[in-house]
């Protein structure tokens, strides 16, 4: 991967739907756990701060990890996390999806959800190393 910032680091990607109900406390669990076998991270979210995003986000500022923020410009409409490094692609959601795939060295995908679905099976197409968890 061409690192263009934070060089020497694993780029991990989060996805999941950020808004629709899920047990939370299941979720930070497995976000926790996951994190666990990881002395460093960089975490690569949809920049919202809600849902499995921002536990995402938040376990990384917990660890003293850095935050990057990958989103169309309609995340703008939404509560963000305060993300270390921020990019916006696009108008709509998925505009940004090849792009956020590409920074990536690895995806996390927590639950379900039509985007972090099409995410998921295009990350598995391109032989990143992938991860899932049922909600």
């Amino acid at each position: 991967m061409n690192r263009r910032y934070w060089p020497d680091v694993e780029f991990l990607g989060v996805i999941r739907y950020s808004s629709s109900k899920f047990d939370v406390v299941k979720a930070k669990e497995i976000i926790s756990s996951f994190y666990d076998q990881f002395d460093d991270l960089v975490i690569v979210s949809g920049l919202t701060n809600l849902g499995i995003p921002a536990i995402a986000y938040a376990e990384a500022k917990k660890r003293e990890w850095k935050t990057s923020g990958i989103a169309c410009q309609k995340a703008k409409d939404f509560a963000v996390f305060p993300c270390d490094h921020i990019i916006m692609i696009g108008e709509n959601w998925g505009d940004e999806s090849e792009f956020f795939l590409s920074r990536i060295d690895m995806l996390l995908k927590v639950g379900g959800g039509t985007q972090s679905e099409a995410e998921y099976a295009r990350a598995l197409e391109l032989e990143i190393e992938c991860y899932e968890y049922k909600l």
